[in-house]
């Protein structure tokens, strides 16, 4: 049995491929979107007294959201619950959840269940950076269980754009899918 390898291609150039509705597709597709490093094309919006959130993505008919988390130092965002999937990478620093054994560092990978509550906190004195994407709300509840705000697309949208509102930034449309 042989293993499986890339398929092979010479092609360092633009190669037109057979579509069958190339007119829909432009139509009604959606492209993709490119968003830089640079903070003129995302910035860092306050999320709490010492984390931040960089938005890459929102797409209302999917209720996603891309985001990067960075927590400054040795913190703690609130017990939440997920209503959705999420798939999330570490960057720099490290977290860990309250509830789990494990502690994810650079180049870790976690998945969070629907259903699943869970408290993160990052222990590291430099703090953390994660990438996020989400699907559906998060729930987000008080030291004693009570439920206080419910963050979705919609949420993080309105987060973003606010912000950009307040400080006089134009809204990336390339965020939007």
């Amino acid at each position: 049995m042989s293993t499986m390898k890339a398929p092979p291609s010479g092609a360092y150039k633009i190669v037109d491929i057979p579509e069958l509705y190339p007119d829909l597709i432009r139509a009604r597709g959606v492209e993709g979107s490119y968003v830089g490093a640079s903070e003129a094309e995302s910035p860092w919006v306050p999320f709490g007294d010492n984390a931040a959130i960089r938005h890459l993505a929102f797409d209302v008919r999917d209720n996603i959201y891309v985001n990067i988390l960075w927590i400054k130092g040795p913190g703690v965002i609130g017990t939440h619950k997920h209503r959705g999937r999420v798939w999330a990478i570490g960057l720099e620093g490290s977290f860990r959840y309250l509830e789990y054994g494990w502690v994810c560092r650079p180049g870790e990978f976690i998945t969070e269940t629907p259903g699943t509550a869970h408290t993160l906190v990052t222990d590291d004195p430099n703090g953390m950076k994660a990438l996020f994407h989400m699907q559906g709300a998060n729930e987000f509840y008080d030291e004693h269980g009570n439920h206080i705000e419910t963050l979705d697309v919609w949420w993080f949208m309105n987060h973003y754009e606010s912000h950009c509102r307040e400080h006089g930034l134009p809204i990336n449309e390339q965020l939007y899918l």
